[in-house]
Formats: structure tokens, C-alpha cells, sequence
């Protein structure tokens, strides 16, 4: 469904990923773990647009969308919820959730159906529709970046430490709607510093160190792989 092909990606003279490639099937959840710095946001900001690689190729669907700007590759299925959340502070949860569904609303369509999703999987959004998203708390903001971006009816789900700064029990909360989000039908990438709970909900994994893919498994796999417990599960 998504595959991503030896790509090199530059900030200005430091090469930040060097021959990455991966592949996500249609209906997985896989997850790439790694060190701060190691180069996991770099890989979701090159597949949704940010950022453009000077080599490799991104295809999704069997189609290269290496050059589409980042508008265009929303519009093809490809949504990203970024690290630190990002909404915008000055606008309610209703108008940042109608943000989302830009890339498909004309004027008259009706949001109903789609925010009626969104609500369902975080009622707490629907208590607080008409609060401004500078007053929720981390972990309500965590929940409207995530709805923010099934408003776009994604096909695929690119997710950047949702986890960050969320309280252990809230970061429960966050990957169990992840699984249900999973289970109506939307693929995932997820990058998460949380291996354990990354890969606990996770089909396929990826480990990634200096701009590098250093291994890859099921993600039972890598969970029992001493190496990836000594690094990142504390064993």
C-alpha cells in the first residue's frame, strides 16, 4: 500500500536518512522505533510532503507521489498527526476538526457523519465542541490532533509520538482508541518512543539508528530481540 524506496533526505549539509526504505500493507499497524534524532520524524515528513528527498522514491497505491506538495497527498489518503500536537489554539475543538475535512468538503457538504466518528471515539471532544483548543489539557489536545486528522478520512495514518508528555494512563487511553481506530479499516505508521507500547499494538516494526533501517520484524519479533530490549524496552 505504502512503500518507501532508498530515500536520502538533507537539512541543508547533514544527511538526516541515508537509504531508508519500508513498506506498509494495507490494514497493518507497523511502527518505527528508535533514539531521539535517529531520524523517525524525518521519514513520516518526507512520506506526507514536508520535506523532499533528494533520492529515493514514495510510492502509495502503486503511484510515485514523491513530487505531489503535501495538499495533494492528503487528498490521496495520507494523513499526519505531527509530533506535539499542533492544533491551533485560537479555534474551537467544532473548527479545528473542520480544518481536517478540508481537503474533501465543498460548501455544502455536511460534516455530520464524519464528526459523529470523531465523537464517538473521543466523547470528551463532543463535551467540549465549542472550547478553544488552548484550554484542553495535553492529553484532550493529543485526542483532537488524532480526530483532526480522521476528518480527512485517511486511508493511511502517519502518527508522530502520540504518546509525548501523556500521563501512563493516558497513554493507555490513546493507544486502545488506536487499535479501534485500526480495526475500521485505517492503516497505520507510528513513531513512538514508547517501543513497548508501540510495539505491543503493532503488526511489523522498523528500527531505525542514524538516519539507517538497522532491522526489521514482526513485532513479536523485535519485542523478544535482546538488542531491542537492551535499547529501548529496558531489558
Amino acid at each position: 500500500m505504502l512503500k518507501v524506496s532508498e530515500i536520502d533526505v538533507f537539512y541543508g549539509k547533514v544527511q538526516a536518512l541515508k537509504q531508508v526504505s519500508l513498506e506498509v500493507e494495507q490494514g497493518e499497524i507497523v511502527t518505527l522505533i528508535g533514539a531521539n534524532g535517529a531520524g523517525k520524524t524525518t521519514v513520516l515528513r518526507a512520506i506526507s510532503g514536508l520535506e523532499k528527498p533528494h533520492h529515493g522514491s514514495i510510492e502509495f497505491q502503486g503511484q510515485n507521489i514523491l513530487a505531489l506538495p503535501p495538499e495533494e497527498i492528503v487528498a490521496q489518503g495520507i494523513c499526519h498527526v505531527p509530533e506535539g500536537r499542533r492544533v491551533f489554539p485560537g479555534l474551537t475543538v467544532f473548527e479545528n476538526l473542520e480544518i481536517g475535512a478540508t481537503v474533501w468538503r465543498k460548501k455544502a457538504d455536511k460534516l455530520d457523519g464524519e464528526l459523529a466518528k470523531v465523537y464517538e471515539l473521543f466523547p470528551r471532544l463532543k463535551e467540549r465542541t465549542n472550547q478553544l483548543a488552548w484550554s484542553l489539557s495535553g492529553g484532550e489536545q493529543q485526542m483532537l490532533a488524532i480526530g483532526r486528522a480522521l476528518m480527512g478520512k485517511p486511508r493511511v495514518l502517519l502518527l508522530d509520538e502520540p504518546s509525548l508528555g501523556l500521563s501512563p494512563v493516558l497513554v493507555e487511553q490513546v493507544f486502545e482508541v488506536l487499535k479501534t481506530i485500526n480495526k475500521l479499516g485505517i492503516t497505520m505508521l507510528l513513531v513512538e518512543q514508547n517501543a513497548y507500547m508501540a510495539l505491543a499494538i503493532a503488526n511489523r516494526g522498523y528500527v531505525i539508528e542514524s538516519g539507517h533501517i538497522v532491522l526489521t520484524d514482526t513485532a513479536a519479533t523485535l519485542g523478544n530481540d535482546s538488542k531491542v530490549k537492551a535499547a529501548y524496552l529496558g531489558g
